[in-house]
This record gives structure tokens, C-alpha cells and sequence, in this order.
């Protein structure tokens, strides 16, 4: 199946070809990442005193090869202001794996949290933690609150720059039927269940035709200008996940992007 055939898939673009993003691109993220770490220190005292939350509980999911301490930062200001934040627990994601059932490990951690705090959960994922997002409230939606993505291959695997390592690394391969359908599928609203897709035009990693969903009830699009492996570390991206969380399925309203706002976000 090539990029043409799979771009049909659910796109929020089909009359597109989804392509990988410029490998030239791609040497920039380090840089660009450090700098999106250093903007965190002019930006402390607003993320500092955003809306308090509700105290829920919210997981995080880390993208590919990342484990759950890439995402310590995102969870420390969960914390900060007022949520109750917990790593996902799985280690190292390394994907799919015919080795152990990862969603099957994931639905568990999902019904713990939810059993402890009696409240439905929140799921912030990164990269490809965030299609892992998706489908866990697909399979879960009475038990998920909400679901944000940051950066993650909601489309298209081939329209990445790690799909041949993806390959490697988990033993799968992307052009599986398996895996077409569950990219069709993951693409889809979920009832009841708010979907934030945060994406960059400038993601070196992931394409951002692949990174937005589809129009839909309580489906949103929020761009920023960030690299892939600094959007947790963002201001812009944080400003937006505390901004959503606040939201409730019941009385759910999209990002607000007027203003000052137009400077950091778009659509």
C-alpha cells in the first residue's frame, strides 16, 4: 500500500499525498527544541497562574523509545495546577509488539486510575503515545474524560520520519492490514469524549497532515509552532493542555484562538 492509497485512510486532507517532513528539517530539532526549553523561563508566571483544575486524574503516554521520564515536566505543571498526575508505567515505548499486549496492559492502568479516584481519566500523549490515547478511549470511553495528542501519527505511518525504525524496533510492519485498519480507526470521533490534536507545521518528525483529525463533534485542531521533541517542554503546548483540561465533555467548548492568542496559535 503506498502514501496515495493510505492517505484516504480518514484524512482530514484526502485529496492529498501525505509526505515525511524534510529530513533538512530534521537537524534542526535539537536546537530548536533547547530553545523552546529555555522560552519556559519567561513564560513560568504564566503557566504558574492558569485556572486551577478540578483535581482529576490525568496519564501521560510518551512517544516512541521515550519512557514515562520524558514527560516529567508536563506532569509536574498537571500537578501544579491542581490535577492528579500519574506516569503511564510501562517502561520504554516501544510499540506494538506480538511480544505482550500493550493496550491490554494500558486498559488495566486506565481502570485502575479510574477505580481509585471514582472519575473518568484524562490522557495526555505524546507522539505515539497519543495514538495510544485514542484507541484507549475508543476501547474506554466511559472511563476517559478527555484525550490530547501532541505531535502524534494519527494517519499515515509512512508519512513520519520513524516508520523504518518503528519497524525495526517493534517487529511490525506498517503496511499490515492490521495496522491500515487500526490508522483508520483511530482516526474516527469518539462519543462523548473530547479529542485535542496539538500539531506543528514545523515537525520535523511527524507530519502535521497527519498529526490533525478530521472535523467532528468535540474534535479539535490546535496549531503551534514548535519542533516534535520540544513540545513537552513548550509553553504554548502547556498553555493549551491546561486551557483543555479545564473543559468537561458535558459542556465542552473549542480553543479559544482570538486576540494575542492568534500569535502563538492557529488552525
Amino acid at each position: 500500500m503506498g502514501e496515495r492509497e493510505f492517505a484516504g485512510t480518514g484524512s482530514a486532507r484526502p485529496t492529498r499525498k501525505h509526505k515525511a517532513p524534510s529530513w533538512m528539517l530534521a537537524l534542526l530539532e535539537v536546537p530548536r527544541a533547547l530553545s523552546e526549553a529555555t522560552s519556559l523561563l519567561p513564560a513560568r508566571s504564566i503557566l504558574n497562574n492558569v485556572e486551577p483544575g478540578d483535581g482529576h486524574a490525568v496519564m501521560t503516554l510518551p512517544g516512541f523509545l521515550a519512557s514515562g521520564r520524558s514527560m516529567r515536566l508536563v506532569r509536574r505543571y498537571l500537578r501544579k495546577w491542581g490535577y492528579n498526575a500519574y506516569c503511564w508505567d510501562m517502561g520504554r515505548n516501544l510499540g506494538l509488539s506480538h511480544e505482550f499486549d500493550l493496550e491490554d496492559m494500558l486498559t488495566s492502568r486506565l481502570k485502575e486510575l479510574n477505580d481509585s479516584s471514582g472519575r473518568r481519566v484524562s490522557l495526555v500523549g505524546w507522539s505515539l503515545g497519543g495514538l495510544f490515547a485514542r484507541e484507549l478511549a475508543r476501547r474506554n470511553p466511559d472511563r476517559v474524560r478527555s484525550v490530547i495528542t501532541m505531535g502524534s501519527p494519527i494517519g499515515n505511518p509512512k508519512a513520519t520520519n520513524a516508520w523504518r525504525l518503528y519497524e525495526q524496533v517493534s517487529g511490525t510492519r506498517v503496511d499490515d492490514a492490521y495496522i491500515r485498519h487500526r490508522v483508520k480507526s483511530v482516526r474516527e470521533p469518539i462519543d462523548g469524549v473530547p479529542m485535542t490534536a496539538i500539531f506543528s507545521h514545523s515537525d520535523a518528525i511527524v507530519s502535521s497532515d497527519i498529526a490533525m483529525l478530521p472535523p467532528g463533534p468535540l474534535v479539535e485542531n490546535v496549531g503551534v509552532l514548535a519542533s516534535h521533541i520540544g513540545m513537552g517542554y513548550n509553553p504554548s503546548v502547556l498553555f493549551a493542555i491546561a486551557d483543555r483540561l479545564l473543559q468537561t465533555p458535558e459542556n465542552w467548548e473549542p480553543f479559544d484562538m482570538s486576540g494575542l492568542r492568534k500569535l502563538f496559535y492557529h488552525y
